[in-house]
């Protein structure tokens, strides 16, 4: 499936969460006045995933702050995230896609390379998407490191 670019519609979705419930894009767009960050990554717990979903849940206050709602999601399953949920304190929710169906749709699953192999996997990316449902701001292969700091630069949080 293609990467998503601004202005495109973003695919609805409902997934399962860490806490046991569910969450959907269409829930947390009419919750958040700007608009929602989804942000795709490939293992809970691993070192740069765990990075990552610290840097989000450290600004998260300041994300909302400005009107932004975030969810992670992985295709690992909901024992797992509500392991790792709990392990690093994360307040905002994780949603599993065990069967890539979300992340095939937003174009988080593709090739990539890593020490010269060549394999299909999930490409960690964020999406920040508007109330209406609009793609904003669409980055692919981003770094686990700093990302979210040029994320709320790019949304002029910072």
């Amino acid at each position: 499936m293609p990467q998503l670019s601004p202005g495109e519609t973003a695919p609805d979705f409902t997934l399962p969460t860490a806490d046991g419930a569910s969450v959907s894009l269409a829930e947390l767009r009419a919750s958040a006045d700007k608009g929602v960050v989804v942000y795709f990554y490939p293992a809970a717990s691993t070192p740069g995933c765990t990075t990552q979903a610290c840097d989000f849940r450290d600004s998260l206050a300041a994300l909302q702050g400005q009107g932004y709602a975030v969810v992670g999601v992985s295709p690992d399953g909901t024992d797992k995230l509500a392991r790792f949920a709990e392990a690093e304190s994360l307040t905002f929710p994780l949603a599993s896609d065990p069967d890539h169906e979300v992340i095939e749709a937003w174009g988080a699953w593709g090739e990539k390379k890593n020490y010269g192999r060549t394999y299909t996997g999930l490409i960690r990316s964020t999406v920040v998407v508007d109330a209406e449902g609009t793609v904003t701001l669409a980055r692919y292969n981003v770094k686990a490191t700093g990302h979210v700091a040029r994320l709320r630069k790019d949304l002029g949080i910072d």
